[in-house]
């Protein structure tokens, strides 16, 4: 009898489970980040500088929706191999999330489609409605599955952050944000670094730290170096998944040396590093090359490929309106630089047996003969318009080929 008792929740849950998957996803869309999405996460960041944060200073962030939007995909993407998505629906937040499943005894692809509405009340979040498939779903069982998707997510201690800080949320369609009222104490930081990085992680990014240290003492302070030259000791490690993580770690330790930005703001001890002495590493010759393929590659290795290619189109963008200006030539070298960390985190074994043979900067990114640099905005618009336009996709796909070309990549 207390079996049955115990069973018959189960079998219920499973019964609803099954009877809530559909044979269409209630998400289809891309995994890509557009370049707007980052200039808008760039602007919130500068705007809540936690560095320039004091303790118990309440803040209000405006969220472009836009931005929530594509995080929550990137994140289903990411953590469910799914897609995701987050829109203003009368005044009411409504998240989508359609993960595809496979089942033993069911032809073809079904589908866990979730979707709940919350309404902000005096600024707390309630849920409103939810559906699984084509069934509604009572509130408690919503809580019960929420919890469970952010934990299967791993975004259980980003959301106990956000709950500590959180006083306020209001859904602000005229506006088209999600305006987020929190108080700052310096603590959340600590949590968020222990989150994004594990102790094993900080060991690993320390010994890559030292490693690079020790390899740029063999040489003169602001030598020219092929960048080929110092990815292979760099990157020489164990098999398996040791070595993966240990290259993702002196991927972003290169990445932080080229940018010239310090690993302090990571991890707090890494002032006690030893500093890698300046030199000038350069890929095909190029200096700007050398710094988009290392960047680049290390944010596919950790944050992922859409990623990777939004920041570098973003920056291209950027660089129009106020720097050297839009070069594709520099988003030749992101790609390749994005098509390496990809490599190197999806696939070690390939990867492995790419890296076991002589490497030359030739191998790792294509000419670069006869793609337009130093465009003005205005220039750039003219010519190409956006990312959208048919004359940047026809560039855009002349890079992919360069870049499908290189053995190093097939």
């Amino acid at each position: 009898m207390i079996r049955i008792v115990v069973l018959l929740p189960l079998l219920a849950a499973a019964v609803l489970f099954l009877a809530g998957l559909q044979t269409v996803p209630l998400v289809s869309r891309g995994e890509t980040i557009s370049p707007a999405a980052i200039g808008e996460a760039r602007g919130l960041l500068l705007s809540n500088d936690p560095r320039r944060l004091r303790r118990g200073e309440q803040r209000t962030a405006q969220i472009p929706v836009a931005l929530v939007d594509e995080a929550v995909n990137h994140l289903a993407t990411r953590r469910l191999h799914g897609r995701g998505s987050f829109s203003l629906v009368d005044q009411a937040g409504e998240f989508r999330l359609t993960v595809p499943l496979r089942l033993p005894g069911l032809s073809g692809a079904r589908y866990l489609n979730l979707r709940a509405a919350f309404r902000s009340d005096a600024g707390q979040v309630q849920l409103s409605s939810a559906t699984l498939g084509s069934l509604p779903l009572p509130r408690l069982l919503v809580e019960c599955l929420s919890v469970a998707v952010i934990e299967l997510a791993g975004l259980g201690e980003p959301w106990q952050l956000l709950q500590q800080a959180f006083r306020r949320l209001d859904f602000v369609p005229a506006r088209g944000v999600v305006a987020v009222a929190y108080v700052w104490e310096p603590g959340l930081l600590d949590r968020a670094r222990s989150f994004a990085f594990t102790p094993a992680d900080s060991r690993r990014v320390e010994a890559a730290q030292r490693a690079l240290a020790d390899l740029f003492m063999h040489y003169p302070v602001n030598a020219r170096v092929p960048l080929s030259e110092v990815l292979l000791p760099l990157l020489a490690g164990p098999a398996g998944e040791e070595g993966v993580q240990q290259r993702r770690a002196a991927l972003l330790v290169l990445a932080a040396y080229e940018s010239g930005k310090s690993l302090n703001t990571l991890f707090p001890q890494a002032g006690e590093w030893p500093r890698a002495r300046r030199l000038n590493l350069e890929l095909l010759g190029r200096y700007d090359s050398a710094q988009h393929f290392v960047i680049s590659a290390a944010l596919a290795a950790w944050a992922g490929e859409p990623a990777a290619n939004a920041i570098g189109v973003y920056k291209e963008i950027d660089d129009s309106r106020r720097g050297s200006g839009f070069s594709f030539a520099d988003l030749a070298a992101d790609r390749a630089g994005t098509r390496f960390g990809e490599l190197l985190a999806g696939d070690p074994q390939r990867f492995n047996a790419a890296m076991s043979r002589p490497l030359r900067d030739s191998d790792l990114a294509p000419s670069l003969a006869g793609l337009p640099e130093y465009l003005s905005e205005a220039r750039f618009e003219r010519l190409y318009g956006g990312p959208d336009n048919a004359a940047y996709r026809q560039l855009g796909a002349d890079i992919e080929a360069r870049v499908a070309a290189l053995p190093f990549y097939r």
